[in-house]
C-alpha cells in the first residue's frame, strides 16, 4: 500500500502551482502598494500564546488544534491563525518601540483539526496583514479598501462585503445579558455547539452556520443598539469612509467572527455560488489582545484570506489565474554531438534572464519540436551542423509559425525582439 498524504492535506503540483503564485505576487503586491511589510513567524508557538489570545471558549482553541509535547514536555501547537503569532513577534523583539503604526503581510500554511470539505483543508493557507499601533477608525477602512483591492487584483469581481461593530468589552458587557435572557428560552432549540457557546460566550450563537439556529434566534437583540457614544462614533466613521470612497458593504447584525479578542470593526468577505460555507476571508479590530499576552496596551486591526477558498471562488466565477507555464524558448538539438554547443546557448539565455530549457530525453527533432509546443514555448532554437559550422541558429516563431535565422553574436537581442513582438501581437 504506497504512503499517501494525510487526510485532510493535499499536494500542489504543476500547473496548479504557477496559478498559486501568480494569486500570492498579486496579493503582495497589493500589500506593498499600501505600505505593509512581510513577516514570518514559526508554524509552531507554545500552546499558551493560542490559548490566551485567541480564546480557551472558541472552538479552534477547544477542538480544533494541532497540539503536542515536544521531548523537553513543552507544549506546543501548529499554528491555527497568524494574528496571536504577529502580536508574540512585536512583543518579543520590541518592534512597537519604533516607527507607528506597524503594517506587517504574511502568507503561509496554518492547521486546524476539521473535517475536510470542499476549500476547508486541515493544512490551510492564508494570506493576512495586521496594523499595530493606531486605534483610527480609518485605518480600519484602509485595510477594508485593501481587501477589495486585492479581491479585485486576482479578478474576483463579485464578492459581498460584510461589516458589524462588536463593540468594546464594556459594550459587549451589557448586551451578553440581554442576548442570554433572549437565548435560554430557546436553548432546546439550538444546535449542541451552540448549546454549550450560550454558556461560554453567547455572541457565538450568532455566528453558527446552522440553519436550525438561524431560524430559532430570529429577532436576537442587535449588539448595534447596545454601543457605547465611543464605539458608535468609531462604526460610523468607517462606514461613512467606505462610502465616500465607493467601497460596497453591508451591515450584518450576525457578524461577531469567532475569536475573543475581535473588538469594534469586525468584517467578512462572501463570494456567492461556492456553497453554505461562502466566506473567503475576514478579520477586524482587537485592541486587546496585544495586553493580553503581556504586552503594551496597543491597537490592532488585520484580517486573513483563505487562499484555498479564493481559488475555488476563481473557479466557479470562471476567473482564471495564469496556468501556462511561461516558457520562452526551448533549444532543440539536431544531433547529440552538438549537445554542448546546445547548453552554452541555454545558458546565455538564461543568463540574459529568458526563461529557457531543452530536451533531455534524447528525442527526435519532431518529437523535440512537439515538446516545446506542448510545453508554451515562444521560440524554438534548432542547433544542428549546419548552425554551427556557420555561426547561427534556426528560430522558428510558434505563435505565428515563421521561421528565420539569426547570427550567434546577436543572439540575445534578437530573441528579446522576437519575444517583445509576440507579446505585443497577443496583447492587441
Amino acid at each position: 500500500m504506497p504512503i499517501k498524504a494525510p487526510r485532510g492535506t493535499y499536494d500542489i503540483l504543476p500547473p496548479d502551482s504557477r496559478k498559486w503564485q501568480a494569486m500570492e505576487q498579486s496579493l503582495k503586491r497589493v500589500a506593498h502598494i499600501y505600505g505593509y511589510e512581510e513577516i514570518r513567524t514559526p508554524v509552531f508557538e507554545h500552546t499558551e500564546l493560542f490559548e490566551r489570545g485567541v480564546g480557551e471558549g472558541t472552538d479552534i482553541v477547544s477542538k480544533e488544534m494541532y497540539t503536542f509535547f515536544d521531548k523537553s514536555g513543552r507544549s506546543l501547537t501548529l499554528r491555527p491563525e497568524m494574528t496571536a503569532s504577529c502580536a508574540r513577534a512585536l512583543i518579543e523583539h520590541s518592534a512597537h518601540t519604533g516607527l507607528l503604526p506597524l503594517k506587517w503581510f504574511y502568507c503561509g500554511p496554518m492547521f486546524r483539526y476539521d473535517r475536510p470539505q470542499s476549500g476547508r483543508y486541515r493544512q490551510f493557507h492564508q494570506f493576512g496583514a495586521e496594523v499595530f499601533g493606531s486605534s483610527s477608525p480609518l485605518v480600519d477602512a484602509e485595510v477594508l479598501m485593501m481587501v477589495v483591492r486585492m479581491l479585485q487584483s486576482i479578478g474576483l469581481t463579485e464578492y459581498l462585503l460584510h461589516i458589524n461593530s462588536v463593540g468594546c468589552p464594556s459594550c459587549r458587557d451589557s448586551y451578553r445579558q440581554e442576548l442570554l435572557d433572549f437565548i435560554n428560552p430557546i436553548v432546546n432549540d439550538l444546535c449542541p455547539d451552540c448549546r454549550q457557546r450560550s454558556r461560554a460566550n453567547p455572541l457565538r450563537v450568532l455566528d453558527c452556520k446552522e440553519s436550525r439556529c438561524h431560524e430559532a434566534i430570529k429577532g436576537h437583540p442587535r449588539l448595534l443598539d447596545h454601543l457605547c457614544s465611543g464605539c458608535a462614533r468609531h462604526y460610523q466613521r468607517v462606514r461613512d469612509t467606505l462610502t465616500r470612497q465607493g467601497i460596497c458593504f453591508e451591515h450584518d447584525d450576525r457578524l461577531v467572527r469567532g475569536l475573543d479578542y475581535y473588538t469594534n470593526t469586525a468584517f467578512e468577505i462572501h463570494i456567492p455560488g461556492i456553497g453554505a460555507q461562502s466566506a473567503v476571508g475576514g478579520g477586524g479590530r482587537y485592541n486587546g489582545l496585544v495586553k493580553a499576552i503581556e504586552g503594551p496596551d496597543l491597537p490592532g486591526i488585520g484580517f486573513a484570506l483563505g487562499l484555498e477558498r479564493l481559488l475555488l471562488a476563481l473557479e466557479k466565477q470562471d476567473s482564471a489565474l495564469p496556468g501556462k507555464r511561461d516558457l520562452e524558448v526551448f533549444v532543440a538539438v539536431m544531433e547529440a554531438e552538438y549537445e554542448d554547443e546546445a547548453v552554452t546557448i541555454l545558458q546565455q539565455l538564461r543568463d540574459a534572464g529568458i526563461v529557457a530549457d531543452k530536451d533531455y530525453l534524447e528525442r527526435k527533432a519532431r518529437a523535440q519540436l512537439k515538446y516545446a509546443d506542448k510545453s508554451g514555448a515562444a521560440l524554438v532554437l534548432f542547433v544542428g551542423a549546419d548552425e554551427v559550422k556557420q555561426g547561427f541558429v534556426t528560430v522558428r516563431n510558434m505563435i505565428n509559425k515563421e521561421q528565420t535565422a539569426i547570427l550567434r553574436t546577436g543572439l540575445i537581442p534578437a530573441i528579446t525582439r522576437l519575444l517583445h513582438h509576440n507579446e505585443e501581437a497577443q496583447a492587441q
